[in-house]
């Protein structure tokens, strides 16, 4: 029987045209990625309620699945927590499975065939990004976006970390801040009166009667099916989308593509909200006693339409007094900074305080290693936190009124009195996903969690932190329900008990 040819033989034909040069360094990355993507996915599998896995048993060198078919899936003891690739290979009653793709494929459960592609793109793309990254790259680098551009793995959980579909070779060379490039973004003039713009759209990007939107290459020729004949250069950060313009603003652009989970677009709504949110964003972060600093939103403008939209921010540096240096946390491994028990607990500590102080106070932030950054002393201890991008935060108004703080007119999708709702948007994100990332092990992210939590002030949050099972978003469940919106969870051993 014939069988079509696989993302990674699909993806070294296209960089044999476009980039000989990598092929070699391309084919000697495919294993790293394989046993890196089924790492992830062997967490999804042996932590998710996934409807047709009917029981997990430990065995002595690992953890079996059993199957609603009769089948059994063997792999290695896991840890929900691990970053490495600490998974080469797996066995389906028997037949042992190092490629991650094909493992989704032969479970033929519902919607595995669709899976099993992305999983496959995954990790082509991944043994990309890791195949053109330099062998001794710089310790510290001078500018916020070169930080950004050293997280080459993507998503440290996701088993579609950098699944990237529509894009060819080409233009994931082109547009992959992994990659370096420099990104010439179409500016598209629009008249005035056919926008909708929030906060202080600058001067410079206006033009007779007409407000100017940035827009992003691939979005340009796939969906607006335009040229744009004035570009403006700037350098790509982690989210692919949101680029630094030279001047120091970063520009989040509309992007109709879906990056690892979703399609991100900038909706009419999170536009007309986002001056809103900004301020509000400030008055949270003066409850913090320093601690926290929320990158304001310049402006904000779309042309009718989340196609074409744009936002503008701040960039997280100017909150760096001399000699200190933001840092995504994301980025925390490439700084070259021994990760220390003491490190990490400290780093926790930080993160933890302020984000139990705000769930107090009726917000919960969305703290991944994207959206959350650390400025580290010059001699890399870290001091204080960077927010950014507000949009999909959680607010509760009855805490916010308990606490004195106006209730902002804010979209529906973000209030919510509900406290397991509030709690699984800090926890899952803060806690399974930045500290458990810098820590890169169970085993590390209960030491420092042990010393961290210690000195924090008892709060309903604290103990169920301390007490419950750790939630976190079900990323591999998600992937496989394709009719169902929003986050679906998963509840994780506490690292704490």
């Amino acid at each position: 029987m014939h069988r079509p040819p696989t993302a990674e033989a699909e993806v070294a034909d296209e960089l044999a045209a476009v980039r000989p040069g990598l092929v070699q360094r391309y084919a000697a990355a495919l294993p790293g990625a394989r046993a890196a993507v089924l790492s992830r996915l062997w967490r999804g599998l042996s932590h998710e309620p996934l409807p047709w896995v009917t029981g997990r048993a430990p065995a002595r060198d690992g953890l079996v699945l059993r199957l609603s078919d009769g089948r059994r899936l063997h792999g290695p003891h896991p840890d929900p927590y691990a970053t490495g690739a600490y998974v080469t290979a797996v066995r389906l009653d028997g037949t042992e499975y190092d490629d991650p793709a094909r493992l989704m494929a032969d479970l033929a459960v519902p919607h595995a065939a669709a899976f099993a592609a992305e999983l496959g793109h995954s990790v082509a793309s991944l043994a990309l990004s890791r195949a053109g990254q330099p062998d001794h790259p710089q310790e510290w680098p001078g500018r916020d976006w070169e930080w950004e551009q050293r997280v080459v793995d993507g998503h440290p959980f996701h088993p579609a970390c950098r699944s990237r579909p529509g894009f060819s070779v080409a233009e994931q060379l082109a547009y992959g801040p992994e990659h370096g490039p420099v990104v010439e973004l179409g500016l598209v003039p629009v008249p005035a009166g056919e926008c909708l713009v929030a906060g202080a759209w600058p001067e410079a990007l206006r033009a007779a009667g007409r407000v100017v939107i940035p827009v992003h290459p691939w979005q340009a020729a796939h969906v607006l099916k335009r040229s744009c004949e004035e570009r403006l250069a700037a350098h790509p950060l982690m989210a692919l989308r949101t680029l630094a313009l030279p001047d120091g603003p970063h520009v989040k652009t509309a992007l109709s593509a879906r990056l690892t989970s979703s399609v991100r677009d900038i909706s009419l709504g999170s536009v007309a909200a986002s001056a809103v949110l900004s301020d509000f964003g400030q008055a949270v972060a003066a409850r913090t006693d320093g601690l926290l600093h929320v990158t304001r939103t310049l402006g904000a403008a779309a042309a009718g339409s989340p196609d074409l939209a744009a936002v503008l921010r701040e960039s997280p540096q100017r909150y760096a007094a001399a000699g200190e240096r933001v840092v995504p946390v994301a980025a925390l491994a490439t700084t070259g900074l021994p990760r220390t028990p003491g490190w990490t607990a400290g780093f926790a500590r930080l993160a933890l305080t302020v984000g139990l102080r705000l769930l107090e106070l009726g917000v919960a932030l969305e703290a991944h290693g994207q959206n959350l950054l650390v400025v580290l002393s010059p001699s890399g201890e870290p001091r204080r936190l960077v927010y950014r991008d507000l949009a999909d935060i959680r607010v509760s108004p009855s805490r916010l009124a308990r606490h004195g703080i106006p209730v902002p007119g804010l979209p529906g999708r973000m209030v919510t009195d509900d406290e397991r709702t509030l709690r699984r948007k800090l926890f899952g994100s803060l806690v399974a996903g930045a500290l458990a990332g810098t820590a890169g092990s169970g085993a590390a992210l209960r030491e420092a969690l042990g010393t961290a939590v210690r000195d924090l002030p008892g709060t309903p949050g604290l103990a169920a932190l301390r007490d419950d099972p750790l939630p976190a978003k079900a990323l591999t469940l998600m992937r496989l329900s394709p009719g169902r919106a929003g986050d679906l969870w998963a509840e994780l051993p506490n690292p704490l008990r």
